[in-house]
């Protein structure tokens, strides 16, 4: 995976189906790596063609189709460990659909389009987070899609959701309002309380940006916003908790880091944590990591166009970019702060098709990235690792 030669690493293959554009990827396969040849990896789209499909990453095949569904479907989120997929289409329509086959399991109508979509793996059962456009947050649960709670997080305003590695905490915020963002304990959204509201609290933070939860503290939020003075980028690093109160819960959020960033760097557009102290901004054409109290680590600028999507885990980073490359990022951890190294770019098809990679996803042994078509429709492009079982050490 660090030298990434073609057809001697990996093998690239071009996936066609959807008659439309793809808006989401999400792999439905888990991402253990195994080495005994039985690894399969997964993954569903959603399309304007108002279908879900399900594909085999390493044969380049699809394994099943949805019929021909109301509206244009425009998220997908999954449940890998229960192999679910569940979709969402422009009207509101959400539904449950098993990942082997392709049946529906339930569904759910939301009054208007949902802005946002979060699939939970809480430990007490799994549910699903979701954000409609008239600023209400949904808890439905998983497979049935029952209604556990509804809470209203904005006033009339669509929302985007962060869900916290251990589906403890979520982060709801209207980018660039004047809103405030709010910060809510789940349990109390799974378990409302009649005529009391559900533990929050509102970060004193205006104009946000962007955020991300770090992936190895439990509850680390960091957030990219607008100093209140002088209108500056600020990333300003929280931890939360909670304590007991006479009216039961109430969250606690506590200021552990802030740094301003550099005048000559434009709002990101994507923000992703690594670690518990690493911080990954994309802005443009851009790649920069910081700590939390604001060290550069690093600067990137490998792509000729502007970075569309970005996929972190333990080992890689992964960048799409409209100049129809993903590019390819080692984590080095001998350091004591963890340090990236760019490595190479994976092609994608001809400019006089194509307009370049919107989405990018990943597991241990794949990668696939959505390439959009210049005819209006998009096809998957996969990049499956060659995974050798020898006898002093396995390579990938």
């Amino acid at each position: 995976m660090e030298c990434g030669r073609p057809e001697k690493d990996f093998i690239c293959k071009a996936i066609a189906g959807h008659t439309g554009e793809i808006d989401e990827l999400a792999y439905i396969s888990t991402n253990a790596c195994r080495f005994d040849g039985q690894g399969k990896s997964t993954v569903c789209t959603v399309s304007s063609d108002s279908t879900v499909r399900a594909w085999d990453v390493q044969e380049g095949t699809e394994i099943w189709s949805s019929p021909l569904q109301p509206a244009a479907l425009v998220n997908v989120v999954t449940f890998p460990r229960l192999q679910l997929a569940v979709t969402v289409d422009e009207r509101g329509l959400i539904k449950v659909w098993e990942a082997e086959n392709g049946w529906e399991r339930a569904s759910f109508c939301l009054p208007t389009f949902s802005s946002a979509l979060q699939a939970c793996d809480h430990q007490e059962g799994p549910f699903l987070l979701v954000a409609c456009a008239e600023g209400f947050l949904y808890v439905l649960t998983v497979p049935q899609l029952q209604l556990r709670s509804r809470t209203r997080v904005s006033p009339s305003s669509p929302t985007s959701l962060l869900c916290s590695p251990d589906c403890q905490w979520v982060f709801a915020s209207t980018q660039n309002s004047d809103l405030g963002p709010k910060v809510l304990h789940t349990r109390s959204l799974l378990c409302p309380v009649e005529d009391r509201p559900p533990a929050s609290a509102t970060p004193p933070i205006w104009l946000t940006c962007r955020a991300c939860w770090a992936p190895d503290e439990t509850a680390r939020l960091m957030v990219t916003h607008r100093n209140d003075n002088s209108m500056q980028l600020v990333v300003t690093t929280y931890e939360l908790g909670t304590k007991q109160s006479q009216e039961g819960v109430d969250v606690v959020v506590q200021q552990v880091a802030r740094f301003l960033l550099p005048d000559t760097m434009m709002p990101p557009h994507l923000m992703k944590g690594h670690g518990s102290q690493v911080i990954l901004l994309v802005s443009g054409l851009e790649l920069a990591l910081f700590t939390i109290h604001g060290v550069q680590l690093a600067v990137f600028q490998d792509h000729q166009r502007p970075i569309t999507s970005m996929w972190v885990d333990q080992s890689r980073v992964v960048t799409a970019s409209f100049d129809l490359s993903l590019r390819v990022y080692m984590w080095n951890k001998e350091k004591k702060v963890p340090v990236l190294k760019s490595c190479y770019h994976l092609l994608g098809g001809s400019h006089r098709w194509a307009s370049g990679f919107t989405h990018v996803e990943g597991d241990s042994t794949s990668i696939v990235g959505v390439e959009a078509r210049n005819i209006g429709t998009s096809i998957l492009r996969s990049y499956c690792f060659r995974v050798q079982r020898g006898s002093d050490d396995c390579i990938d």
